[in-house]
Parts: structure tokens; C-alpha cells; sequence
């Protein structure tokens, strides 16, 4: 910088238009003092990285010692650094440099400047190190596109992307497979139907297909390489001589022996495939496919989009993950909300009964919460499982606890090398707690009385009277039972009376009807 009194006065607003304005006056400002290129691509990427991180890398180190040496730097110098951890990292990796690091407004100017002519600064003729336009624009292109492989490749967020491309292609396979093998089901069903119902597994139907054809070979061929089963085999050789099915072609026979291959291939892929999502589980979520299992782990992390995404979010989250449709419908409708998502797949809750698997899916997603943070945010080298462990145990107790089976059991060492423990708890059981709990004896003093005597007396005097009450009422029953007697003897007496004098009056009433009717009879036979 050849006039800095000037750079001092100049405000960071008008330094722009006051020094590089143009790349005449940004020469006359500016010189090229020193240049080292790097060795090789690695050390450019392994420097630039540093230097995004605030670091301070050994070929910037050593370039400020051979700097020092060479123009003999003074204190009252100072030296323009963009960023401010790197400034203070150099002050302590290079205790011995004389100059005044300095970052501010001004220095930011200064480096926008130097971006916009760095190629015109850097083919200064008379400096010794200048360097061409194109030789320049070829470094920057080539670290670049290093810089961007490296952290592609080494970035924690971009790592998982082969366990959701592994989840996702196995869904769409167990749904192609389905589809295909039904399709074989109801394809060679024309020809032999009952073989659907003795045989369940696809794969052994695919391959019985495959293997006799017609169904008139079934019978002479040897199906025990994958039907393990002497009973089933039995059977199915037996329906097919007595099989109600279509015939077919040999053209039919062979497209239908096609299809079955092609489910038998995607079966074995499917197979190859499960393996490697395991693995790939393993070497990056070790705690979590211990606790939920490689496949239910593999579809949260898919589901929240990375490791580093899921290990942001709450134990309660967690346990919804994949529910919230019905999350949203039951908070809309004012309803109960979902207890578990994607995680009611993991075998712990399947293990629990219906009534307990709310209590052991949220448990289980306050551990599955705490292993997944271990596996995103730890720097080791080697897994370390043991929250994973530890938090399995503890939610198989609380398992065995809520079952009434196993309260007081401690937790099983599943980790080896950890010291794993926990406190023995009862399970509480209510009639023993209602046995336990001491009742309550009635207090006879905290009784308001309002006089003693009064109440005495009045209590006396009703308890005489129901006793006189009673021996007047058992004098005067006699009486009054006799006059009762004598009224039902009257009464009885009258009314057999009363009853007979009613007969024959009935009796006389029905002879002067009968009367009445002939005489009627008479007069209509007189006038014809």
C-alpha cells in the first residue's frame, strides 16, 4: 500500500470510489509485494479450508515467518485480515510477528477492492512473482471444484443420503413385488387355483412354477429343496391330480415362467439390499438401530431428510414423526392426539401390550432422542453404544414393570464393556397400597353439640312413646278385627242373595226377547 495516511483520513464509504474507482488508480495504490502458490491441489484444499474455519494452516504460517524475514516487518506496520478469527490465531500461532493485525470496515473495502483486480495486481510486471490471467483463472477453477468434492464428501449432512435412497428403493420394491407376485398368483391360478391356498409364500410359488410348469409335472418332481414342509408337499402334489384348472399353452407357460423370475430376482435384491441398509445403519446410527432397528431408524432419518435434522428435534417429535396428518386432523376436529408415528413399527412396542404402548412410545422416543444426538454430534472414531444399550434395558424393564411381570428385576448388562445399572423399583399395586395406608379413627370430640341436656331429654321422650304407641295399638286390634269379621259376613250373606235375583231376572229378560222375536216372525209371514 503506497499511501496509508491517506487510506487512514479516507472514510469506508468513499474508499471504494477513492482508491478502485478503476484499475489504473488500483495499481498505483496497491503493489504485489510477495506470492507463494500452493504445492499441490491437496494443500490448496486443505489451507482454504482452514482459513474458512478461522484457522491458521502451515503453508500460511510459514509464509508469514519467510515474509518476516525477507521485508523486515516493523510494529508500526499493520496487516489487513478479513476475518477476525483467523487474525487472532495468527497472533497466537506466530507469537513473534511484529505487525498489527487489523480487521474492520475499512479492511473490508480493501479485500473487495483487491477480489474485483486481483487479476490485473497479480501480472505486475515488475514484481518477480507475477502470474498470468489465465494461469490464475486455472487455480481458481481447480480449487473450486476440490474444495466443493471435499466437502461434499466429508460433510455430516450429505453422509446419510445412501440410507434414504436405500429405504425409499425398498419400500417401492416390497410394493413391486407384491404386485408382480400376485399377478403370477392370479395368472397360474387359471391353471392350477388350488396351489394359492396351500402355498402362502410367494417366493415358493414363483419357484414351484419355475420348476414343474405344467401341473401334471408337479407330482414327479422333487419340491423338498424349498418346501421344507413333508405335509405341504404331500398336498399340493395330491390337489394337482385332482385339479379343477384350465389347460394352457406352452407359450403361456413360458410368459408365466418369466414373470415368476423376475420376482424371484427382485426378492434376492431385496435381500442383498436389507443387508446393506444394516450396515450403512450401523456404521452411521449405531445407537438409534439399537433402539428402533435398522429399518424403522433408516425411515425417520429418510423422514426428516438427515441424521443432523432429526437429531434437532424433541423426544416428543420423535414419537410422531410420520403421524402428522392425524396430528393435524385431531388438533383441527379438537380430538385426542396421536401417540406414535413411524416409530409404533419398532419391535420394543410391539413387545408391549395395547393399553401400555402409549407409556412405552414415549419412553422409547425420549431414548431413541438422546442415541440419535450421540450418533449426529459425536467425533469419535468408534461408535460408542452404550446410551443405546442403556436405554434399551431400561425401556424392556419399564416393559416388564407396566406387565406386572418383572418390577423389581434390575437391567440386564447388554454392553460388555459399560457398567450398566439401575435401581430396583416395586411396582405398585393398588390394593396393597389401600392395606397399607392407615384409616382413619373417628374423632367423637370435633362433634357440635348444641346442649346436652335438652337433647337428652328429647331423645328420652321419643324413645318412650314408640313403646306406648305400640301397646295401644296392639289393645285396639282386637276390637276392630271383629267389626271387620262381621261387615265381610254381611256383605257375603247379601251378595249371594243379590247375586240369585240377578240370575233370574237375566233368565226372564232372555224368555220376553225370545217372545218378541216369534211374534215378529209371524207378522212378516202373515203379510206375504
Amino acid at each position: 500500500m503506497n499511501d496509508e495516511k491517506k487510506l487512514k483520513k479516507t472514510s469506508p464509504e468513499d474508499i471504494y470510489e477513492t482508491f478502485f474507482s478503476d484499475a489504473a488508480k488500483t495499481k498505483s495504490f496497491l503493489n504485489l509485494v510477495s506470492f507463494q502458490p500452493f504445492v499441490d491441489t491437496a494443500d490448496a484444499v486443505s489451507a482454504a479450508s482452514a482459513c474458512i474455519e478461522g484457522k491458521v494452516s502451515k503453508s500460511l504460517k510459514s509464509f508469514l515467518k519467510k515474509l518476516t524475514k525477507k521485508q523486515h516487518l516493523e510494529k508500526s506496520e499493520s496487516f489487513a485480515v478479513a476475518d477476525k478469527a483467523l487474525g487472532l490465531n495468527i497472533k497466537e500461532t506466530v507469537p513473534k510477528f511484529p505487525c498489527t493485525v487489523v480487521q474492520d470496515s475499512k479492511t473490508n473495502e480493501l479485500f473487495r477492492g483487491v477480489r474485483q483486480y486481483i487479476e490485473e495486481l497479480m501480472e505486475d510486471v515488475s514484481s518477480e512473482n507475477a502470474v498470468s490471467a489465465s494461469d490464475l483463472h486455472a487455480m481458481q477453477l481447480g480449487l473450486s471444484h476440490s474444495l466443493s468434492r471435499y466437502k461434499l464428501k466429508f460433510s455430516a449432512d450429505k453422509v446419510d443420503t445412501m440410507v434414504i435412497q436405500a429405504v425409499g428403493l425398498l419400500d417401492e420394491l416390497d410394493k413391486e413385488i407384491n404386485i408382480y407376485a400376485m399377478r403370477v398368483k392370479e395368472w397360474y391360478g387359471w391353471h392350477f387355483p388350488e396351489m394359492q391356498r396351500i402355498l402362502g409364500d410367494s417366493a415358493q410359488y414363483c419357484r414351484v412354477v419355475l420348476t414343474c410348469g405344467f401341473r401334471t409335472n408337479i407330482k414327479d418332481s422333487d419340491l423338498s429343496s424349498f418346501i421344507e414342509d413333508e405335509a405341504v408337499e404331500a398336498a399340493l402334489k395330491e390337489a394337482a391330480e385332482i385339479s379343477m384348472g384350465t389347460d394352457i399353452t406352452d407359450t403361456d407357460i413360458t410368459n408365466i415362467q418369466c414373470l415368476a423370475e423376475q420376482v424371484l430376482s427382485m426378492t434376492e435384491y431385496r435381500t442383498q439390499l436389507f443387508e446393506y441398509l444394516k450396515n450403512r445403519m450401523n456404521a452411521i446410527a449405531p445407537n438409534l438401530s439399537i433402539l428402533l432397528g435398522e429399518l424403522v431408524g433408516a425411515r425417520l432419518i429418510s423422514h426428516a431428510g438427515s441424521l443432523m435434522n432429526l437429531a434437532k428435534q424433541p423426544a416428543s417429535t420423535v414419537q410422531i414423526l410420520g403421524a402428522e396428518k392425524a396430528l393435524f386432523r385431531a388438533l383441527k376436529t379438537k380430538h385426542d392426539t396421536p401417540k406414535y408415528g413411524l416409530i409404533y413399527h419398532a419391535s420394543l412396542i410391539g413387545q408391549a401390550q395395547p393399553k401400555n404402548k402409549g407409556k412405552v412410545s414415549r419412553m422409547l422416543a425420549a431414548k431413541a432422542a438422546l442415541g440419535i444426538r450421540v450418533d449426529a454430534l459425536s467425533d469419535s472414531a468408534t461408535a460408542d453404544t452404550t446410551i443405546g444399550y442403556e436405554g434399551r434395558a431400561k425401556v424392556e424393564a419399564r416393559i416388564r414393570q407396566l406387565e406386572g411381570g418383572g418390577g423389581a428385576s434390575s437391567i440386564s448388562t447388554f454392553n460388555k464393556k459399560g457398567v450398566l445399572t439401575a435401581e430396583k423399583t416395586t411396582a405398585y399395586n393398588p390394593t396393597v397400597a389401600r392395606a397399607a395406608a392407615a384409616t382413619p379413627a373417628y374423632n367423637a370430640s370435633t362433634d357440635v353439640v348444641l346442649d346436652e341436656d335438652k337433647v337428652l331429654g328429647e331423645d328420652s321422650k321419643t324413645k318412650k312413646r314408640p313403646r306406648q304407641d305400640d301397646e295401644e295399638g296392639q289393645q285396639d286390634e282386637a276390637p276392630k278385627k271383629k267389626k271387620k269379621d262381621k261387615k265381610k259376613k254381611r256383605s257375603s250373606s247379601l251378595g249371594a242373595g243379590e247375586a240369585e235375583e240377578e240370575v233370574e231376572e237375566s233368565a226372564d229378560a232372555k224368555a220376553a226377547a225370545k217372545k218378541a222375536k216369534k211374534e215378529k216372525k209371524e207378522k212378516r209371514k202373515s203379510k206375504e
